[in-house]
């Protein structure tokens, strides 16, 4: 097969592409596709493993000039990373990339999953940053930066790291150090990343950075005003793809149906997504009738929440039918807490009935976390207020994390608050809302943490130990 005939999003494998030169080039493993444009893979090529970056469509010329110089500013400025065994751009329009494949290694940001959870600053998360911000350090101090910054762009093999995907990476004079201008806003890109509670860390984090490269002073305030505009534009960024065909997600959005799918699920989720309805029917029912139904589900031994948000009756769809189904709107909040750091179950799923694009019923497929919510959890400690500190912990960086977001949830009973994996997750979100100024803010939380405080009687050990320790805002701010 011709590079150029390459199409969809998982080609069959193996597969054999013949080059332009006569050489073979046999596809062992798709490790990203962007259907017609884009596909890179683990392959064999002259008896060896490589990986192959292969580019079709109306961008290639322009997207492999890219990627060849960035090759080769990282080559010439003595960058470690993946040495580029062959390049050619073909006579079809196709081109590809060829480079030496690095064994046994793990990117960063494989390495942070495995620590994300954690609680700022663990051990483990310092570890991984210091790496990724060491390597950041001497492209800077070389001249280089990577548009593209990310944790999956860093690959450790033992003690050794390198930076890959040159098509990000650009020079401002190479051999020279950064100028301070691009330092901070390249970091700022990185920062940016992370969930906000990290903010407060940026000066020991930065040690890290400086140990490598110090030829500047970097100004905090200027790099904390940048994070701030740059993650506000990923979440935009990210809720926009959450709605649309990407390689993210699945769409399909038409004037009689709704189905938008985390594309990493989609495979597990086949037979669900074809009758949820059948599957909560012999699932374990938490909540029936009403608004909505809740049950936990099992399919392909992988178990999921299923919440079904029911019409009630024709009153209640004259007043459902015009808007945003709150299936929806639990969706998109969802992923928005995700992309913050802020724990909640992954969506995974989201469905709509419509006709002629009025909505009906709709459903929220998630994953499973338990069923141990705050209440249970603390369920012993009412009469003598002795709480672990870690449960405490965990729901004061929650209110924090919120706060730092200005974002209220609308309904913060206990309930919606699940103990999973030491940590505190929020779910039920049709009514959550990320407020614009601190005003309204404030009182949104306020109502909040009441509502909280409610689960347990006043005066209580319990509820005096929580009212002391969850943070707390003045009754009134100025508008922010």
């Amino acid at each position: 097969m011709k590079l150029s005939a390459l199409s969809g999003r998982a080609p069959q494998l193996p597969l054999t592409l013949a080059l332009d030169n006569g050489q073979l080039l046999v596809i062992e493993q798709w490790l990203r596709v962007l259907p017609g444009q884009r596909y890179v893979g683990k392959a064999q090529w002259q008896g060896r493993s490589v990986l192959a970056k292969i580019l079709l469509g109306s961008k290639t010329a322009r997207q492999f000039q890219r990627e060849l110089a960035g090759a080769q500013l990282l080559s010439e400025q003595h960058i470690d990373s993946a040495k580029l065994l062959d390049a050619q751009q073909q006579a079809d329009g196709s081109a590809y990339l060829l480079f030496e494949f690095i064994d046994n290694a793990q990117s960063l940001a494989a390495a942070w999953q495995e620590c994300a959870a954690d609680l700022p600053l663990s051990e483990q998360q310092t570890a991984v940053l210091g790496r990724a911000l060491s390597a950041i350090a001497q492209m800077h101090l070389r001249g280089l930066w990577q548009s593209d910054l990310h944790l999956d762009n860093v690959l450790q093999q033992g003690e050794q790291l390198y930076v890959v995907d040159g098509g990000g990476v650009q020079s401002e004079q190479a051999g020279q150090p950064l100028s301070s201008d691009k330092v901070i806003s390249n970091l700022a890109v990185f920062f940016a990343q992370l969930p906000s509670a990290f903010d407060a860390h940026l000066e020991e984090l930065l040690i890290h950075y400086l140990m490598a490269n110090g030829e500047h002073a970097l100004r905090l305030e200027s790099l904390h005003k940048q994070i701030l505009s740059i993650r506000q534009w990923r979440v935009k960024d990210y809720l926009k793809k959450a709605g649309r065909e990407c390689s993210l997600f699945s769409a399909n959005i038409n004037p009689f149906g709704l189905r938008v799918v985390w594309r990493a699920a989609l495979s597990e989720l086949e037979s669900l997504l074809a009758a949820p309805d059948a599957a909560i029917a012999t699932g374990h029912i938490y909540k029936t009738g009403g608004a909505a139904t809740v049950a936990r589900v099992e399919q392909d031994q992988h178990q999921f929440v299923v919440k079904r948000y029911n019409i009630k009756n024709i009153l209640h769809w004259c007043k459902r039918f015009w808007r945003p189904s709150r299936a929806w709107q639990s969706w998109r909040e969802g992923h928005r807490l995700s992309v913050l750091g802020i724990a909640t179950p992954q969506p995974l799923a989201v469905l709509e009935n419509r006709w002629c694009g009025l909505r009906g019923s709709a459903w929220l497929i998630s994953e499973y976390c338990g069923e141990q919510d705050i209440i249970d959890r603390l369920s012993n400690y009412q009469d003598d207020g002795v709480v672990p500190e870690a449960e405490i912990v965990a729901l004061v960086e929650l209110l924090n994390a919120l706060i730092r977001e200005k974002i209220s949830h609308g309904d913060l009973k206990g309930h919606n608050i699940l103990w999973h994996q030491q940590r505190c997750y929020l779910i039920d979100l049709d009514a959550m809302q990320q407020h614009h100024n601190m005003r309204s803010f404030t009182r949104a939380y306020l109502k909040d943490r009441n509502r909280l405080l409610r689960n347990w009687p006043q005066g209580s050990p319990l509820h005096t130990l929580l009212d002391q320790r969850l943070p707390q805002l003045p009754s009134s701010c100025p508008e922010d």
